[in-house]
């Protein structure tokens, strides 16, 4: 009982701390490059990279994560950052240097997070009351599930992934974004069916 009781509290502490964290963070940057805008183009990138690794390491397994940010694109990272800031900003004709300030979208870094099977506990600000499931029974998870994300994105819909086994993907969209998600996937050529108020997804 004791065992399950501090499994609790652990977990509680964790999942309430995954759920009002603070996805911001901040980076020191002094890059040299041919010119000053080459070098701030590559300070920012380096900052962008180095801010999401430090915000969501806390909360997500940090070596899969630090492996998947090496090997990701810029304009994909740049994606996940809702909006930044620049203080002691210093230039030459060649050399960037700056204190950059970047917040990271809660919900674009959980769908990311979730597209590279990274385990983690962040979840969305959004209360359970207001999403509703869905269920993407797949034929190929890769593919299904990173088609399944462009849909969604092109619509401007967040995904709030919830487990993946067993052939299946769960996760949650905003009640608000029932008619917009079920418009965008028909377009896409997926078809679904209302199960209890969840919708099951599939070709």
């Amino acid at each position: 009982m004791k065992n399950l009781f501090a499994g609790i509290v652990i977990c509680g502490a964790v999942c309430g701390a995954a759920m009002g964290a603070d996805l911001m963070g901040t980076a020191s940057v002094n890059v040299t490059s041919d010119t000053s805008a080459t070098a701030k183009n590559m300070a920012f990138d380096e900052a962008r990279r180095q801010i999401i690794v430090d915000a969501l390491s806390p909360y997500s397994d940090s070596s899969a994560l630090r492996a998947a940010v090496v090997g990701e694109k810029s304009s994909v990272l740049t994606s996940l950052i809702a909006s930044s800031g620049i203080s002691g900003e210093k230039l030459s004709d060649t050399t960037y240097a700056a204190k950059i300030t970047m917040t990271v979208n809660r919900a674009a870094a959980k769908n990311w997070l979730a597209s590279h099977d990274i385990q983690n506990w962040l979840t969305v600000d959004e209360s359970v009351s207001d999403t509703f499931p869905m269920v993407l029974m797949f034929n190929n998870r890769i593919s299904d599930w990173t088609n399944i994300r462009r849909t969604a994105a092109n619509a401007g819909i967040d995904l709030n992934t919830v487990a993946i086994a067993d052939g299946q993907i769960i996760f949650h969209v905003a009640s608000a974004r029932r008619g917009a998600i079920t418009i965008a996937l028909r377009n896409a050529g997926w078809k679904y069916k209302d199960r209890d108020g969840a919708l099951y997804i599939s070709k």
